[in-house]
């Protein structure tokens, strides 16, 4: 069964959802905020996906940042600035058991999940 990482009240994830439901495809929705992150989750995203890809630097949560916590970014920066504020992560993550899909495009979910787009 598919997992999609979000956060419930994010108009993507919606989207996302309504997609899936519309598309009678099975998921279990994990909720950042009330089901958490582990360092173990993150690492998994980061090793089937790029990191720049998972790091939402256009979201309010990264605007709010220090200076010196956006400067200097490594791979390990950002997955530790992420596992402490998860609402720094590009919503949603989908994690289809081969890949880990970031964002939501109905033509990439349509032609990964083999749904009608």
């Amino acid at each position: 069964m598919y997992i999609l990482y979000g956060i419930k009240n994010c108009d993507t994830v919606k989207k996302t959802r309504k997609w899936l439901d519309e598309n009678n495809i099975a998921y279990r929705f994990h909720d950042f905020r009330t089901d958490g992150l582990t360092s173990e989750q993150l690492a998994h995203f980061a090793a089937h996906a790029d990191w720049n890809k998972l790091l939402n630097r256009n979201s309010t949560s990264w605007r709010q940042l220090s200076a010196g916590q956006q400067a200097d970014l490594t791979q390990n920066k950002a997955l530790q600035l992420m596992l402490e504020m998860p609402t720094l992560i590009k919503r949603p993550v989908l994690d289809t058991g081969h890949q880990i899909i970031i964002g939501f495009k109905t033509d990439t979910y349509a032609a990964i999940l083999d749904a009608k787009p």
